[in-house]
């Protein structure tokens, strides 16, 4: 049941100045602050939007994860992505977490961009319709969404600092309109970012309060990004509503002493804690409950049953003794069950009821269907999908696929329970029925890998892992576990703790000169069999919390192993403040010969009916806390898909990167498969494509080039501070088509398992300003297979007087028809894409006259144009 505005005064009026101030400030990292005179509980914050993390940063605390964010983008699939929100806001409940800080709505303004995949597309009307899914799938089931980073957040370089200079048309039509589709979707948060805009941070930016809440009428939180907040009053003062995190920062007391001296107005205050006291009434946290979030039972809460897979249980020291469209004839591409229903406004009904739990292996499904509806096919010269019955041996080749990378670096990381690799994918769909051979090839460029189960034992327990130890300042043990991996990012930490010790049994499979590390901040040695390879004191050289506590680089020593002959390894690191979190231990074996590797490689795919080579980004080449330099995959990786192709022509290369990467061999193999950072179950949904088991329904949210040097808008690094958004409306495809050029892969570009004919596109000779627009698509199933198509309509004005694009997204639907038959579209185009924000009357305007309505499969393919005319509005 809801709480009126008449309560949440009167809980207000029980408060006092000092109190109402204190509220406005985490309680710890990830939660808000309890009041027992309002009867409020603290409110739990964690990650996104790939799975929730929970409080604990811990591998032991498993979580479901999905595929990135850019995978459900290439999906163009809302009824499907609210069905995952669905599953978010259940991993939410579960982990009692009330709050996801998802989804990310900053675009793909340069491919170069370190955090692609956790952000959904280049175009404004893609993300935020795919945004605005997720909002619904995981506010329907009683969790509140964020969307962030408000705004102008699209590069990681200097991001703290950084002062984007973006006009005010650009802003408004391109990087606030996919915020406004969230708030229309009923968001509950929006995060500002650390950046500035046009010469003011974010969290004290006036475009908090305009448009944001006064014209778009936000009334949920705005809260700040982690660390964002750098002083009191102008913050306090603007449309800001919650620092986070707590309880240090500038806020707090210090804010309760700024409005005590009248620099701060107490209305403002009052208006911040309002909107608090209004998301926990949302959330069922007024009551005077001590849990934190909602109570987990089976009844109301699916996870509970659900994903509980991949729950591990507490820690044991071991010290002395892990569819669109609205027409019949438009389909949801595969979605589980019907969308669930929006409460009706933000500060109306309360939390949602969660629907009755599913089963375990029903949340794998639809986390494997989500890997197939958002997998992009590139390119096939008639060798997908492969045949099983005609398949005797296999082979698989490539790093990549044995180590499949599921997820992108940062601070949205989660530890699933389980990852199943395009290898594993692969062998479990043909056993029984084909030989499946592996050659990993040369290894990736890239930094050494954390230390995993296979590569070393606890010494003490000598079970697969390492041991952890907290000391005291005389190196007495206080504490100590097993653990999975040499990964720490926020161990347990115990009174009296001064270091933190990671120590491993090394098991060499491989003879030679080996790479060893560690990665963290402050005071670290590394030792090998007690004898010192590293020693110092290394401090961190930002403040950035993605690099302090999430993904610190490492400092490396060599070291000679041989096969047979364990070693003991053992990291220190001193727990001084300010140096995070992260304690990180490293190994790699020395790297093969690339010649006999790329030999080997081509020896396996000439012996075989078919080879899969997969490719990709690593570790440290796509990650929040820095954008990429290169789009290459090096040019080991480059030689070996043009080995193995050469051997057998029948070469499928899977990429598995979150944003673009160069392909230069891209017209040499069999096919091209964009697998993106696919999820917990991303080999199973890769077999399922790989052997036409499901179709690969995805289309590129973003535009690739073929060479970086292509792409019109490559600038994420600030000169002097400052990054200027000089292209204006014009990124994506759209800077494309201004400077015409042609890229290895348009924005909206997919194949499927069929083809399809465009036949003919239906518009009205005239549409009023102000009002929708009904398009209609007639399409042809010319292949032999029945299929899904994503019929996408653009719009132009060419005899505009205005800067325009040459045409840019204006709506989508997507279809499925059998072999043979047509089937029509019916796309809305909403009225505001034929408007435009007039700079000089700080308003939208809809330019008259003669304008463009083009339909196709990409926005470089579209075969059906007409013309209609755009009139004044009907007199009132």
């Amino acid at each position: 049941m809801g709480t009126s505005d008449e309560e949440i005064d009167r809980l207000l009026g029980k408060l006092t100045p000092r109190a109402r101030a204190l509220l406005l400030s985490g309680a710890t990292t990830w939660r808000t602050r309890a009041e027992p005179a309002a009867d409020l509980r603290e409110l739990v914050m964690s990650d996104g939007p790939a799975g929730v993390r929970g409080e604990a940063w811990d591998e032991r605390d498993t979580s479901v994860l999905l595929p990135s964010a850019s995978a459900l983008a290439a999906t163009w699939d809302e009824a499907l992505v609210e069905r995952l929100g669905g599953l978010l806001a259940a991993e939410a409940r579960r982990k009692g977490v009330d709050v996801l800080l998802a989804p990310t709505l900053n675009l793909h303004r340069s491919p170069l961009g370190g955090r692609h995949f956790e952000c959904l597309s280049e175009d404004p009307e893609l993300t935020g319709r795919i945004g605005a899914a997720l909002v619904r799938g995981v506010q329907a089931r009683g969790v509140a969404a964020t969307a962030k980073h408000y705004v102008a957040n699209d590069s990681e370089t200097d991001r703290l600092t950084v002062d984007v200079r973006v006009g005010e048309r650009a802003l408004r039509e391109v990087y606030l309109a996919p915020f406004e589709a969230a708030v229309a979707a009923g968001v509950r948060l929006v995060m500002a970012g650390y950046n500035a805009v046009n010469g003011t941070t974010m969290t004290a930016n006036a475009l908090l309060a305009d448009p944001l809440k006064s014209e778009w009428g936000f009334d949920g939180v705005v809260v700040s990004d982690w660390g964002a907040v750098r002083a009191t009053v102008d913050t306090a003062r603007a449309g800001l509503d919650l620092a986070m995190p707590g309880p240090d920062g500038p806020w707090g007391e210090t804010l309760a002493r700024a409005v005590a001296h009248g620099d701060v107005p107490e209305a403002a205050v009052d208006d911040k804690v309002r909107r608090l006291l209004r998301l926990a009434a949302w959330l069922g946290a007024l009551g005077g409950r001590d849990s934190p979030g909602p109570p987990v039972t089976g009844a109301e809460c699916p996870s509970a049953s659900v994903v509980s897979f991949g729950a591990v249980g507490p820690s044991v020291p071991v010290s002395e003794s892990g569819v669109v469209g609205s027409s019949a004839s438009v389909a949801s591409s595969g979605a589980v069950g019907p969308p669930v229903p929006v409460p009706a406004s933000a500060s109306g009904a309360g939390r949602p009821t969660a629907p009755a739990p599913a089963r375990p292996r029903d949340v794998r499904a639809l986390a494997r269907r989500a890997v197939a509806a958002g997998t992009v096919l590139l390119a096939n010269r008639d060798v997908l999908p492969l045949d099983p019955e005609r398949l005797g041996t296999v082979a698989v080749i490539g790093a990549h696929a044995a180590r499949t990378r599921t997820q992108g670096g940062g601070s949205a990381g989660v530890f699933p329970q389980d990852e199943v690799s395009v290898l594993d994918g692969v062998r479990a769909a043909l056993r029984g029925r084909a030989r499946v051979v592996h050659v990993p090839g040369p290894p990736p460029d890239g930094p050494a890998p954390p230390l995993d189960q296979d590569t070393c034992t606890d010494p003490r327990s000598g079970l697969p892992g390492v041991l952890l130890r907290m000391l005291d300042a005389d190196g007495r043990e206080l504490y100590a576990e097993r653990r999975r991996g040499g990964r720490l990012l926020e161990p347990r930490l115990v009174p009296g703790a001064h270091t933190v010790e990671i120590g491993a049994r090394l098991r060499p499979r491989t003879a030679g000169r080996w790479t060893l590390g560690v990665a963290g901040f402050g005071r670290m040695s590394l030792t090998l069999d007690g004898r010192t390879l590293l020693e110092g004191g290394f401090p961190p050289p930002t403040d950035d919390p993605a690099v302090v506590h999430v993904n610190p680089p490492a400092q490396y020593a060599t070291a000679d192993l041989a096969v047979g002959q364990d070693a003991l390894l053992v990291a220190r690191r001193e727990l001084a403040p300010g140096t995070g979190r992260a304690t990180v231990v490293v190994a790699a074996p020395p790297a093969p010969d690339v010649a006999a590797s790329l030999a080997e490689a081509a020896r396996a795919a000439d012996a075989a009916d078919a080879a899969i080579v997969v490719v990709g980004t690593t570790e440290h080449g796509e990650s929040e806390g820095y954008d990429r330099t290169t789009l290459t995959l090096g040019g080991t990786q480059d030689a070996l898909v043009r080995a193995v192709t050469a051997a057998n022509p029948r070469t499928v290369a899977v990429v598995n990167s979150g944003g673009p990467v160069e392909l230069p061999w891209r017209d040499e193999t069999g096919a091209v498969l964009l697998a993106w950072f696919p999820g917990q179950e991303g080999g199973g949904g890769l077999a399922d494509v790989l052997l036409g088991r499901a179709e690969p329904g995805g289309r590129l949210p973003t535009t690739w080039p073929a060479v970086l040097a292509d792409a019109p808008v490559t600038r994420t690094r600030p000169a002097a501070g400052r990054l200027d958004y000089d292209e204006g409306l014009h990124i994506g495809y759209r800077g494309w088509l201004r400077h015409q050029r042609t890229p290895a892969y348009w924005f909206g570009h997919g194949l499927g398992y069929t083809t399809w004919a465009y036949e003919e596109l239906t518009v009205p000779p005239v549409t009023r300003a102000g009002e929708d627009l009904t398009v209609r698509v007639r399409v042809r199933n010319t292949g032999a297979r029945a299929g899904r198509e994503v019929v996408q309509v653009y719009l132009a004005r060419p005899a505009s007087v205005l800067d325009r694009p040459a045409r840019w997204l204006a709506g989508y639907a997507a279809v499925r028809a059998s072999p043979g038959k047509t089937v029509t579209a019916t796309v809305r185009v909403p009225a505001r894409s034929l408007c435009h924000w007039s700079v000089a009357e700080h308003a939208w305007r809809t330019e008259t006259g003669r304008c463009r309505v083009l339909a196709g499969r990409s926005a470089g393919d579209v075969p059906l144009v007409a013309d209609l005319e755009v009139a004044r509005p009907s007199p009132s």
